[in-house]
C-alpha cells in the first residue's frame, strides 16, 4: 500500500517539497527571531542610534519595548 501511495503522490512530489522548503525557512527564520543574542545585538544598535542622535527617546523607548518582548518570548507558540 505504501508503494502505491507513492506512485500515485509521484506527481505531487515538487508541491510537497516547495511546501516542506517552506516550512523549513519559516522556523529557521522564527528561529533567529527569538535569539537572545540577536536581540541584544539589535538593542546595542538602537543604543548607538540614540546616541549619536539618529532617533529620538520616543523612538527608543518603543523599539526597545517590542524588542524586550522578543527577548521574553523565547519560546513562541507554533
Amino acid at each position: 500500500m505504501g508503494l502505491l501511495k507513492e506512485l500515485l503522490l509521484l506527481p505531487a512530489a515538487p508541491v510537497r517539497g516547495t511546501f516542506w522548503v517552506l516550512d523549513r525557512v519559516a522556523a529557521e527564520a522564527e528561529r533567529q527571531y527569538h535569539d537572545p543574542s540577536a536581540v541584544r545585538a539589535e538593542l546595542a544598535l538602537l543604543e548607538e542610534k540614540l546616541l549619536a542622535g539618529e532617533i529620538d527617546e520616543a523612538e527608543f523607548d518603543r523599539r526597545e519595548d517590542e524588542l524586550l518582548d522578543r527577548l521574553e518570548d523565547r519560546n513562541p507558540p507554533r
